[in-house]
């Protein structure tokens, strides 16, 4: 089993929320950690619906044990249960994990996360560090860091995938209500992926998929609050020049963004894997940010006239921007938007990731391997 980097405070007495998009682990990684928790798992229908029907029920559930943890799957399917559980942390001390691969009723319910008597966790696809001589690159780009993709000898990783879009982002929306024309919904999916790393436009996304433009936006905030897509806003701190105002959007894996996308002989190479490229950075930067606590918010910058760096982090010490490169070589032409970038930010740390072999330095940036980043990212950040 890949050792994961997060680490949960489960020695302690305080509850835990573990949000991450279905598929992640979360479930599998909490059964290693915690062999004597007692499990309820709100995707099976007979338990939910005893629970639907009266959520006080749950205390039938449990043991005697008040130190015994108690693991609640997929708290989304059921947010009136929150009440209940609170009530038993208040009551009698009980400790619980839940977890959730949506945010959006418990948003849309009001729900306030127990009040903050539970910290809030994540967990994202594997990371490059996790996976260690595993790590491919152009495995990577074509599946993607789902743990089952590594878990399973046997498995079809293309059928997995196509799966997992089919399942889950399809007809999972549907079954709960959150998108009422699935056919609108599946050419949303596909016009969205043409945006992977890439400035949102709804009106051409619209378009594109054939939808109003004010349901592709909602289709947008559905995505996000399933934890299956970021928009990155743009970096405005101290702006000096005119900027882009609209977010830039990715699928949170690589391999879904994959198979996602419609392919045709038309495609070239550095448009396609360019953005799969740029998604499994931006999935380790955002991992190793949250498992770390290192503090970086995560941007874009995007000037009015096409100016632009990929990611930009700031933190308390330090600002990073960061260019990729789907490319074995750099010269100074690749480099402009980072040079722009440090005329109006001259503090910022300039860095260029590349699919070269070796370390070099170009007018001020430092031009990186991905490899050898992503496998030892925390010491950069």
């Amino acid at each position: 089993m890949l050792e994961r980097s997060l680490k949960l405070p489960l020695g302690g007495s305080q509850s835990i929320f573990l949000f991450g998009p279905r598929g992640v682990g979360k479930s599998y990684w909490l059964s290693r950690q915690l062999p004597g928790a007692l499990y309820i798992d709100l995707l099976d229908s007979q338990i939910r619906f005893d629970l639907e029907v009266d959520p006080s029920r749950l205390r039938r559930y449990l043991s005697q044990d008040l130190n015994q943890w108690i693991v609640i799957d997929e708290i989304q399917k059921l947010p009136e249960l929150l009440d209940e559980v609170h009530k038993l942390i208040e009551q009698e001390g009980r400790k619980f994990v839940l977890t959730g691969s949506s945010a959006r009723k418990l948003k849309r319910e009001g729900v306030n996360l127990l009040a903050g008597r539970a910290l809030t966790y994540k967990l994202f696809p594997l990371t490059a560090i996790e996976l260690g001589c595993q790590f491919d690159i152009a495995h990577s780009l074509e599946f993607g860091h789902m743990p089952s993709i590594y878990d399973k000898q046997d498995l079809d990783k293309a059928d997995y995938l196509n799966s997992y879009i089919k399942t889950y982002l399809k007809e999972e929306v549907m079954q709960e209500g959150l998108a009422r024309d699935l056919a609108a919904f599946s050419r949303f999916l596909e016009a969205a992926s043409f945006s992977q790393g890439s400035t949102l436009n709804i009106s051409a996304i619209a378009r594109d998929a054939s939808v109003k433009a004010n349901t592709v936006a909602d289709y947008f905030d559905l995505i996000e609050d399933m934890l299956i897509a970021y928009r990155l806003p743009v970096f405005t701190k101290r702006a000096k020049r005119r900027l882009v105002a609209h977010p830039k959007f990715y699928f949170f894996d690589a391999g879904i963004y994959y198979h996602l996308r419609p392919k045709s002989i038309l495609d070239s190479v550095s448009e396609l894997h360019g953005a799969g490229l740029e998604t499994l950075i931006l999935q380790d930067l955002l991992a190793v940010n949250e498992y770390e606590k290192l503090g970086y918010q995560i941007f874009y910058w995007r000037t009015s006239n096409g100016t632009e760096v990929d990611f930009v982090l700031l933190g308390e010490k330090k600002l990073l921007a960061i260019e990729v490169k789907h490319s074995s070589k750099i010269d100074r032409s690749d480099l402009s938007g980072l040079r722009s970038f440090a005329k109006d930010y001259p503090e910022a740390e300039l860095i260029c990731l590349y699919l070269g072999n070796s370390k070099q330095e170009i007018d001020g940036v430092k031009v990186l391997p991905v490899p050898e980043v992503l496998l030892n990212l925390e010491s950069y950040l």
